[in-house]
């Protein structure tokens, strides 16, 4: 069965070494028959969540702020699979895919709930220099109990000092078989 397949990339590079991850899992969820699409955080005018809670799930643009966020909203509520794309940050997930994510919180608010639970699944990309994922794993695991997600994994490639390193690295390849293999 073919699924709709978002890609929230958190890295401010576009052919950095986390945008390799996504470009390398697109390929193999392709070859499957699945669509994705990309949104690049880092090129779109997205606000800071402002704690209103005077979202309406139910509206096409939930949030009170119109901004770039009006684009992803549509799309995560019509997705089976998100997969969250992140260069490590001081342990952590990028600033981009944190305030993306922290705004897809008017989708549970008022009118229903159309984030949490539905059936998706999720799978997590980091690119970093060091190898210390654990805190962005332990959040991210977290964030799927809490969502009710399928937790599809982790591909964690470290060791990446600078553009292009990821050259020829395993976890290229783990990407796009988790791609692949997406049912």
């Amino acid at each position: 069965m073919r699924k709709k397949i978002i890609v929230l990339n958190g890295s401010p590079r576009k052919n950095g070494n986390t945008s390799a991850l996504v470009k390398s899992f697109t390929a193999g969820a392709e070859s499957a028959g699945h669509t994705v699409t990309e949104f690049f955080l880092d090129s779109m005018d997205i606000h800071g969540c402002k704690g209103c809670f005077r979202g309406h799930s139910g509206q096409t643009y939930p949030c009170i702020q119109q901004d770039d966020m009006n684009k992803i909203y549509p799309a995560i509520k019509d997705c089976d699979v998100v997969i969250l794309a992140s260069p490590l940050y001081y342990w952590t997930l990028s600033g981009q895919i944190q305030t993306a994510f922290d705004r897809l919180f008017a989708l549970e608010e008022g009118d229903g709930n159309f984030l949490r639970g539905n059936g998706r699944a999720s799978a997590l990309f980091m690119a970093a220099e060091g190898y210390d994922f654990a805190d962005a794993v332990r959040y991210y695991d977290h964030l799927m109990e809490h969502l009710r997600w399928k937790n599809l994994g982790h591909v964690l490639a470290g060791g990446n000092m600078k553009v292009g390193d990821i050259k020829g690295k395993t976890e290229l390849q783990q990407a796009y078989e988790l791609g692949k293999s997406i049912e």
